[in-house]
């Protein structure tokens, strides 16, 4: 059964000690009993969706039911070091969610398992569980990787990395690895590699119809004359993307009816002024946009294109950063400090900004601007953080809150504005009056109710009349200020032991 499909059969007494198991108040020998004797959905919940104190851990890992370590396994709230010791599970099920990513939930974004965890995932586990495993490697290993000792993580590596992506040593020293399977690896990619160099062989594998691997060569394969004028009336716009077509095809793509098509030409580095100069001039916005942001362009030619930068867009958070690979801090100092709002918003995602930078954009008049500010500035200013949850509406809003300056108190005037994310901020306030609490339990909206019930200030006769409600049960049985008698009621009438 799914995660989903267990939630959907469990009865009433089972859901209220999933709420249990979640009430971050719960006594250890609590959780104990659950994870010991509990149904599925309660273990299921325990296991996976909040944070365990040690002698819990201890249990999970030793527990003899592998659906529930495998819960655990995709624990995003647990400490990657935690969710480690699972790694040489005898359970196929266990091995294979740990293996993936865990599901980040409107909070709390997942960390990555530490590097010797992978390497052991690598050299251990079975093909299909690897499938997934690049989005779990850190850059630092992503590095090592076609020179670690272990050959299966050289072999990893190659298949990761293109050929030319490979350092001098690396591939001078391929050849000649102790290991056949890494020497047959590192030949696949270098024949590879000199394919996609060669016109001829490009030709040679171009499939005649659209395909994964026609994409991939008419994006960065190396193209005859005869193969673009080929593909250019149906393909322009992926021989657009392509940095090796000559600058006679560029200057063709460049006055392409299609806009889409002179909106990636746009981009290219390799323009000539007088390309640039008719980009900027397009009668399509999206052109000219794109062309404002140019690498080659003064602060002055970009103030004289006519573009405009919408603010009907999401920003999401960046993924974690490469402490080696950081931007120069000069060439952030000038993105933050350009008058367009689209270079200003790429300097708002480096979590490195310095101080006065923070302070500068935090005030900024584009909302992108201070939203990915917010989002991926470990020192965003708490007024910044309310600022952006207030006026954006994209995904990653309610992310703002699990934010640390992201402030708790005066949050409580909220309660009655008339959207329903705007109203969830009141519960966030630790001092919320128990009335305003208890009305929102009858929010017209389920996610308000939902976190009316679990808020600290509820009035104890409403915690305990909730506990019969069939939607909102659950979240009563996690409220902090259960009394923890009725937590041990509630295991007894799940058919545990009391105390």
């Amino acid at each position: 059964m799914t995660p989903e499909e267990i939630w959907e059969a469990a009865g009433p007494a089972e859901r209220l000690l999933a709420g249990v198991a979640r009430n971050p108040a719960a006594p250890v020998d609590v959780l104990l009993r659950i994870l010991a004797d509990g149904p599925v959905a309660a273990r299921m919940v325990l296991a996976r969706d909040r944070v365990l104190p040690g002698p819990v851990v201890d249990a999970v890992v030793a527990h003899p039911d592998p659906r529930t370590r495998s819960f655990f396994a995709r624990n995003p709230y647990a400490d990657p070091e935690q969710r480690a010791r699972l790694v040489d599970d005898p359970d196929h099920l266990v091995r294979g969610h740990l293996s993936r990513e865990p599901q980040a939930d409107d909070v709390c974004m997942p960390r990555p398992l530490p590097d010797r965890t992978i390497v052991r995932i690598i050299e251990t586990y079975e093909d299909d569980h690897l499938w997934e495993l690049n989005r779990l490697v850190s850059p630092g290993l992503q590095r090592a990787m076609t020179t670690h000792p272990s050959a299966k993580v050289r072999c990893m590596g190659i298949g990761r990395l293109s050929w030319e992506s490979l350092t001098p040593d690396v591939r001078d020293a391929l050849p000649a690895d102790p290991d056949p399977e890494v020497r047959k690896a590192a030949e696949a990619s270098r024949r590879r590699y000199e394919r996609l160099r060669d016109p001829d062989a490009v030709r040679e594998d171009l499939p005649a119809h659209p395909c994964h691997t026609h994409t991939h060569l008419l994006m960065y394969g190396a193209l005859a004359p005869d193969v673009v004028a080929a593909s250019l009336p149906r393909h322009a716009w992926l021989i657009a993307r392509n940095a090796g077509v000559p600058p006679e095809t560029v200057a063709l793509l460049a006055a392409h009816p299609d806009p889409k098509v002179r909106t990636r030409v746009a981009a290219r580095p390799d323009l000539v002024p007088a390309e640039r100069r008719a980009l900027a001039v397009d009668p399509d916005p999206g052109v000219r946009l794109a062309l404002s942001v140019h690498p080659a362009l003064s602060e002055a030619e970009r103030a004289a294109i006519d573009y405009e930068v919408t603010q009907d867009r999401s920003y999401c958070h960046n993924p974690p950063y490469d402490p080696e690979l950081l931007p120069d801090p000069e060439q952030v100092r000038a993105l933050a400090l350009s008058a367009h709002p689209l270079l200003r918003r790429r300097a708002a995602r480096e979590p490195h900004l310095p101080a006065d930078l923070v302070a500068l954009l935090a005030d900024d008049s584009d909302l992108g601007v201070r939203v990915l500010l917010g989002q991926n500035h470990p020192d965003a200013p708490a007024a910044l953080l309310l600022r952006c949850f207030l006026e954006y509406t994209g995904c990653d809003r309610w992310h703002l809150t699990g934010h640390g300056n992201f402030p708790r108190t005066g949050l409580a005037r909220f309660a009655g504005d008339e959207d329903p994310a705007v109203r969830r901020l009141a519960l966030l306030d630790p001092e919320t009056p128990a009335g305003t609490a208890d009305r929102l339990t009858r929010d017209p909206d389920p996610q308000v109710r939902a976190d009316a019930a679990g808020h600290p200030r509820l009035p104890q006769d409403r915690i305990t009349a909730l506990l019969d409600d069939p939607e909102l049960g659950h979240r009563a049985a996690a409220n902090p200020a259960l009394p923890v008698a009725t937590m041990y009621e509630l295991t007894a009438a799940a058919g545990q032991q009391a105390p």
